[in-house]
C-alpha cells in the first residue's frame, strides 16, 4: 500500500509539473508575437521528462531494503522455505510473499524483535505465526538469500 501511496505521489507531481511547464501563450502582458513564440515548437514527451515509475519503485526498494517481487523458480523457492516454516502463513501466496519482502526491509535495516516482528507480518486472515516460526522464517529468508539487495 505504501509504494502504491508513493507512485501515485510521484505520478501526480511528474504531471503537475508537466502541466505548469506548458505556456499557451495567452499569458503575456503584450498580445504581439514575438519571433521565438512563433517558431514551431518541439512537442515535449513526458516519458522522456519523467523517469520510468518501475525504474523509481525500484530504486525505493532498494533503497528501503525491499527485494524485488519474485517470479518463477524464485518464488517457488522462496514459497517452500516459508511452507517449511510456517506452513499456514504460506497458504496465502502472495500475503507471504508481500509479507517476505516487507521482513526483509527490517532485516536489512537492523530492527530489532526480528522473530516478533516475523510472526506479526505472517499472521492474517486465519493464519497465525508464532515468534518460534517467526524465528524460522527469519532463517529462512537469510538462508535463501532472498533479502539480499
Amino acid at each position: 500500500m505504501k509504494n502504491r501511496t508513493t507512485l501515485l505521489a510521484v505520478i501526480l507531481l511528474a504531471t503537475a509539473a508537466a502541466l505548469t511547464a506548458c505556456d499557451d501563450g495567452n499569458s503575456r502582458a503584450d498580445s504581439k508575437p514575438d519571433k521565438a513564440s512563433t517558431a514551431p515548437s518541439k512537442p515535449v514527451t513526458t516519458a522522456a521528462a519523467t523517469p520510468s515509475v518501475d525504474a523509481d519503485t525500484d530504486a525505493l526498494a532498494k533503497a528501503t531494503g525491499i527485494p524485488p517481487r519474485p517470479t518463477g523458480a524464485a518464488r517457488a523457492r522462496l514459497l517452500r522455505a516459508l511452507a517449511a516454516a510456517a506452513p499456514a502463513a504460506s497458504r496465502y501466496e502472495d500475503k507471504a510473499i508481500d509479507a517476505a519482502r516487507n521482513q526483509c526491509s527490517a532485516i536489512n535495516g537492523g530492527a530489532q524483535r526480528l522473530d516478533h516482528l516475523a510472526s506479526q507480518r505472517f499472521t492474517y486472515k486465519d493464519a497465525t505465526t508464532t515468534e518460534a516460526q517467526g524465528k524460522q522464517i527469519n532463517q529462512a529468508l537469510k538462508a535463501t538469500g532472498f533479502c539480499v539487495v
